[in-house]
């Protein structure tokens, strides 16, 4: 009876916490980055917090002072931007929050991912229930019950300055809201009002700032700098793990992971990722101390800690701040309830984060560069004592000479992509928002960046267990023997030239697919 009862009550305890992860409360300003990803890709439900709604009320009691009040309070009772000397009546201030909305949805270019607009969403929301942005309660509310239901905005990726906030993006947001627009609705696409009415949500008709509030702020490129962020974090351990292959498939000298030597460097990425390759090579045989066979490596293997570890250093810095744009008030003018005044200030700019979006594209340029330097050196028979191309009968075979182009090709490409957004400027609305951040294509770049290293890793990793097969009898680490048992399990070794862009494939699914993740928590 007490296996039974401890049984049962082990199995009601877990189905609660399981139950409490699948819900995020949004208590405004208080968002992690692992509740932003539940609600992204695992479809947490959002719940709005009690203190939250009770900010929300303040803040939108003191909106409505101002309007019966015909206070001048930029964008509730004036125009916007060039047009914040007109003075707009409370009767006209409904049309000019629509009028806001349909005139700014000009966006350009592919739409979003679903998880990229679901991220949107909720950041808009989690901005919102701070308190300090002026709209009723329902627009939380429809849009929180949007998000639950699976109601996805149909978002442009282009067509964003990142200077009055992600204007242009964010209207379309809002279309679906007042039965405009498309959106996506159980892998539907469907006109914005069909899919709310689907959903069994009502349109919403915008009041004094409400537009406004919806649109002002940087929810479009904190979302995509935040999935491109936790993607990196995920693939810096993947680097390391990759590298470590590499060191066996060249004997590389294990000499330079000395924690003596990186002490006296102390940069916390650096000291980080020497521990973690020498932890990932722990128990090979491969690899040799300096001295024995040959004296140096070539900087890509030798310095692999130093250079991956400037990218943890830049990449933790990415983070800081994207977790501190996740919870802060980015709309304009900003509401403040205790003294009633709505201030016009600036927060809806985004030079913030779009610095730290360019120097997340440049630290992650930084590791697939590396990464196809050491792919080089295995495929390259003038760098090492392997067959050239690490393939039998070379000639008429090729082997894996086109994998070293296509990963040069990448890193190239990352290169041109690494350009810094956030040092150009135009200027717009008649000259009144005369310096931009250009920090949503910052962020766009980013990713496209993450997707090319990503892809660079995986090719490493495949050529390195090609390497280790035709070179190496010697045991492998712990850690590096199961990777090369993973991938193993999915891509054989090479004997005649195939089609291998399934095999890389393949190989950037288990790094996506997190299969990895074992190995490196085990560390």
């Amino acid at each position: 009876m007490t296996a039974y009862c401890s049984c049962f009550v082990f199995f009601f305890f877990e189905k609660v916490i399981k139950h409490m992860k699948n819900r995020i409360i949004i208590e405004g300003g208080k968002l992690s980055l692992d509740d932003f990803i539940a609600v992204c890709r695992h479809d947490a439900e959002v719940v709005i917090s009690e203190d939250a709604k009770g900010r929300i009320a303040a803040s939108r009691a003191t909106v409505d002072a101002f309007v019966d009040n015909s206070d001048i309070v930029y964008g509730v009772t004036t125009g916007f931007g060039k047009f914040s000397e007109v003075f707009i009546s409370k009767e006209q201030s409904r049309l000019m929050q629509k009028n806001l909305i349909v005139s700014h949805a000009v966006g350009s270019g592919a739409f979003f991912s679903r998880e990229i607009v679901r991220g949107i969403m909720l950041l808009r929301i989690n901005n919102l229930c701070i308190g300090f942005s002026g709209v009723r309660y329902e627009i939380v509310q429809t849009l929180s019950d949007m998000l639950n239901s699976g109601v996805h905005p149909q978002i442009p990726e282009k067509g964003s300055l990142g200077a009055s906030g992600d204007l242009a993006p964010l209207a379309h947001m809002v279309l679906p809201m007042i039965g405009l627009g498309t959106a996506e609705y159980k892998g539907a696409v469907l006109k914005g009002s069909d899919a709310m009415k689907q959903a069994g949500i009502n349109p919403i008709e915008l009041m004094a700032k409400e537009g406004l509030a919806l649109i002002n702020g940087t929810q479009v490129m904190t979302s995509v700098g935040a999935h491109t962020v936790y993607d990196t974090l995920k693939l810096l351990d993947i680097c390391d793990l990759s590298a470590s292959l590499t060191f066996e498939a060249l004997h590389g000298i294990i000499s330079v992971l000395d924690e003596r030597l990186h002490a006296l460097r102390p940069h916390n990425g650096q000291i980080f990722a020497a521990q973690n390759i020498k932890k990932l090579l722990n128990g090979s045989h491969c690899t040799m101390i300096q001295g024995e066979g040959k004296i140096q490596d070539a900087y890509s293997l030798r310095c692999t800690p130093q250079v991956h570890g400037a990218s943890r250093d830049a990449i933790e810095y990415v983070r800081e701040k994207v977790e501190i744009e996740m919870n802060s008030v980015t709309d304009n003018p900003i509401i403040f309830s205790d003294t009633m005044e709505g201030i016009s200030g600036g927060n809806f700019h985004g030079q913030p984060v779009a610095l730290a979006f360019d120097f997340l594209g440049i630290a992650l340029a930084e590791l697939a560069d590396i990464s196809e330097r050491r792919l080089e050196r295995m495929v390259n028979p003038a760098l090492n004592g392997l067959p050239a191309f690490l393939v039998n009968n070379g000639g008429l075979n090729s082997g894996f000479m086109i994998v070293q182009y296509s990963a040069a090709a990448l890193v190239s490409e990352n290169k041109v992509l690494s350009h810094p957004a956030s040092v150009d400027s135009i200027p717009s609305s008649g000259n009144q928002e005369d310096h931009v951040s250009m920090g949503t294509i910052g962020a766009r770049k980013a990713l496209e960046i993450l997707k090319n290293t990503r892809r660079v890793i995986a090719m490493e990793m495949m050529c390195a267990c090609q390497a280790i097969d035709l070179g190496t009898k010697k045991r492998l680490g712990n850690a590096t023997q199961e990777a090369y048992n993973i991938i193993r399990d999915k891509v054989s070794m090479l004997e005649y030239d195939r089609e291998m862009y399934d095999d890389i494939n393949n190989i950037e699914n288990l790094i996506t697919d997190e299969k990895f993740d074992k190995i490196i928590k085990a560390l």
